[in-house]
């Protein structure tokens, strides 16, 4: 049964010390501490007022603990203020906005001290994190009898914030239609960053919420002004008020109590019901008038109250809020078209102080327990304080599935066995596992995982081809299925793996989330993806296929860049292994460190090259293949397996699908009289890192694989050959001081045949043996 609500004064008056404690908090970062750097601290006091009352009315009257809610970047000052009342941010810590050690720029779920549900700060992205996190909830509750209830999942976005691609994507997706646990409320304060806004569409976007089957509500104007327009006159007062340019009223705000009146009857005697509006103006107060025009509906804490109650109500389809609200509210830089990184004078400050009630020479004061809204702050407080997460059961990974590989497969079908294989070999790591793409699950070879495990559906649907006999993807929808599909909307299946990669520390239960995807199309995926990272989600991406080696599938469809997006993404390592015992070995491991405390994310470019697995020679003997096997998880081996002679002439270094014409080259130069070794690298980000940490003071974090592949003492010149940019493979040339040559692909490619691709790159065998003899001057 839902509390009754709390009184409206009460919540007025915490909005009032909301708002001063989040303009002091940035007042402190920027007028209160050094700055020896002359660098802008920064902050957002405008933004933030705009928030001011629509967060009041959820932390201090309707959100529960099981509520999560991702808060606008821009309003993070207020956050932390209401934090702060509710007795989950220590005091020290208000003065330390944007201060190592102190509250960040926008909200971090990872890096701020207090509660924060959802890191924002990303435009759009953040915004949609919650809608992601509400599927990835179903998702657990439908597969593990033991999830932790949820409740609603809030989002609290800019109206700018309707711009970006990323939130329309989400919209759309047509399992959100059915998630009724899901809210929306935009901050319509019609400005941006730079202006403000002349035109916003509210009917038209409206439109578009309602045609992806979500519930709008409009909150334009507050109960004191609606009751004007319930006079005589007032529907003229209304209809000239909503026929005002966004800039027109603003400018009203900016002007005096006593020209508010002289700017709404600036339309001229032609407006109709002019002569009414006139009569209604002269009876109201300026200073009445003033605060009138002023109240919009997301000002109005007691209808914003009532509004999010009645949204419990509709548990079918989600929900959006278009609140209407000024940028600046309360404040001096209220409506001002360039007041988003405006910061408030002393004297302002000072103005503040007395308009609130507070000193400013003890800017951080709480309640007096015993007042009413102390009470209502500690109540609160104990409503919303959550219990710590429990720690994930342990779920082992094996290290291996014990599978012998004898005929060419490429690491693309690979990866399609292995999954395959998972429930029967691995039935309780396999239970954790959930993948996801794009509309290519078929061609990245998931087909037998999804034969095997369904498709995950927020409602079951019916097989309409479950008689089929020609059928053999067996596409069958329903809410105990492991893989998920998105549409084509790279950006909706990473944001989603995010939050089933973090499902492990929000809820306790641990998943293991894997996406496939088109190689290419990593770039366009990549911010929300680093997001997810950088907020704590922990994740497998699959790039296949990669490379030229696609070669008739033309250019627009070859990567050429991933290879280095990978080795620089941090909380990511990224693999591309050439063989299919290698992929075995490297996904089990990258499974491993996915869902646990201190895990990381990992990337994988595969490739569907069939390559023959016998050119890895993979040792018989136990201990010998366990040593292979370890050298594979940590960055690469050599081959024929051992160290290299002392003899060695030119080293050959070897990256994924191109293995096979690194091999055929070293045979070719052997015969020549050229000794040639091989090195075949799984990881070149972990050989990087290998490299990195050689003498540095946190050296032995991880192993020292480069001294293995390139020991000191055993210089030869390399030649390293990637389908990918030459350049991820550079660093290598430091390692001991060797010449090198990198080879790898520089251009946009065309559709071709394999050999011929190669060809055109230069990073066909003739290619490497050419590079081979000219690094060593023969």
């Amino acid at each position: 049964m839902t509390s009754p609500a709390p009184d409206v004064d009460v919540l007025r008056e915490i909005a009032r010390r909301v708002l001063w404690l989040s303009a002091s908090i940035v007042d402190a970062a920027n007028a209160g501490r050094p700055n020896d750097s002359g660098v802008k601290v920064g902050g957002h006091q405008a933004s933030s007022a705009s928030m001011v009352d629509i967060m009041v009315a959820l932390w201090f009257a309707e959100l529960t603990a099981q509520d999560r809610v991702s808060v606008k970047p821009h309003a993070s000052p207020v956050l932390h203020a209401v934090n702060y009342l509710l007795g989950d941010l220590d005091e020290s810590y208000l003065p330390r906005l944007r201060e190592k050690g102190g509250l960040q720029s926008y909200p971090s779920r990872l890096k701020d001290p207090d509660t924060v549900d959802f890191s924002t700060g990303s435009v759009g992205i953040g915004a949609t994190a919650a809608l992601w996190a509400a599927m990835a909830h179903r998702y657990l509750t439908s597969q593990f009898s033991g999830t932790p209830a949820g409740g609603r999942f809030v989002s609290l976005l800019g109206d700018a914030e309707l711009d970006e691609g990323a939130i329309w994507e989400a919209v759309m997706d047509p399992a959100v239609a059915r998630m009724g646990e899901l809210l929306w409320v935009v901050d319509l304060n019609r400005q941006s960053l730079d202006r403000v806004v002349p035109d916003i569409q509210i009917a038209k976007l409206q439109g578009m919420f309602a045609a992806a089957g979500w519930q709008v509500v409009v909150l334009k104007w507050g109960r004191i002004i609606s009751e004007l327009f319930e006079r005589p006159g007032g529907q003229a007062l209304r209809a000239r008020l909503e026929a005002m340019p966004n800039e027109e009223y603003q400018r009203m705000l900016r002007a005096g109590p006593a020209q508010t009146a002289e700017r709404i009857l600036a339309a001229g005697d032609h407006l109709p019901g002019a002569s009414e509006l006139k009569a209604l103006l002269d009876e109201i107060d300026p200073a009445e008038l003033a605060a009138a025009v002023r109240d919009l509906g997301g000002h109005d804490i007691g209808l914003l109250v009532d509004t999010f109650r009645a949204v419990d109500a509709d548990a079918d389809r989600p929900t959006v809020v278009f609140a209407y609200t000024v940028k600046g509210r309360g404040l001096p830089t209220e409506g001002h078209p360039n007041n988003h990184s405006a910061l408030l004078t002393g004297a302002q400050m000072e103005e503040l102080a007395v308009a609130s009630g507070v000193d400013r020479a003890t800017p951080w004061q709480r309640f007096d327990p015993d007042t009413p809204a102390g009470r209502l702050c500690a109540d609160r407080g104990r409503a919303l304080r959550r219990e710590p997460v429990a720690t994930p059961a342990p779920v082992t990974v094996p290290a291996q599935l014990g599978h012998a590989y004898r005929k060419p497969i490429s690491t693309q079908a690979a990866l399609g066995r292995l999954l395959a294989d998972l429930p029967r070999d691995a039935p309780a790591a396999a239970a954790r596992v959930v993948t996801c793409s794009p509309d290519v699950a078929s061609s990245t070879n998931l087909g037998g995982w999804i034969n095997k495990t369904g498709v995950w559906s927020v409602q079951d649907r019916h097989d309409w081809f479950a008689d089929d006999a020609e059928r053999v993807l067996r596409w069958q929808e329903n809410r105990n299925g492991q893989h998920i599909e998105l549409g084509i909307a790279e950006v909706n299946l990473v944001s989603l793996l995010g939050e089933l990669g973090a499902t492990w520390s929000r809820w306790g239960e641990r998943l293991i989330p894997i996406a496939t995807l088109y190689d290419p199309f990593v770039s366009r995926a990549l911010e929300p993806w680093s997001y997810g990272i950088y907020a704590g989600g922990q994740s497998i991406l699959v790039g296949t296929p990669s490379g030229v080696t696609l070669a008739p599938e033309g250019g627009a469809h070859q990567s050429i860049t991933t290879p280095s997006i990978g080795l620089e993404q941090p909380g990511c390592v990224a693999w591309e292994p050439a063989f299919p015992q290698d992929l075995e070995w490297c996904l089990l491991h990258a499974m491993s460190r996915v869902g646990v405390p201190g895990g990381t994310s990992a990337y994988f470019r595969l490739s569907t090259r069939p390559i023959d697995p016998q050119q890895a020679a993979v040792p018989d003997d136990p201990a010998q293949r366990e040593r292979r096997r370890r050298q594979v998880v940590a960055g690469g081996y050599r081959l024929p397996a051992g160290h290299p002679p002392a003899s060695e002439d030119v080293t050959l270094v070897g990256v994924g699908a191109i293995m096979p014409e690194v091999i055929a080259a070293a045979g070719a130069l052997a015969a020549a009289g050229v000794n040639a070794g091989v090195v075949c690298l799984t990881s070149p980000d972990l050989v990087f890192r290998s490299f990195q940490q050689r003498g540095a003071r946190d050296a032995g974090v991880g192993g020292d694989i480069v001294s293995e592949l390139f020991p000191d003492g055993r210089r030869a010149p390399l030649v390293t050959v990637h389908d990918g940019h030459p350049h991820t493979l550079a660093f290598l040339g430091a390692v001991r001081g060797d010449r090198i040559r990198c080879l790898g692909v520089t251009e946009f490619g065309q559709s071709s045949s394999l050999a011929d691709a190669y060809r055109l790159h230069g990073i066909d065998t003739e290619s490497i043996i050419d590079a081979a003899l000219t690094v060593t001057d023969r």
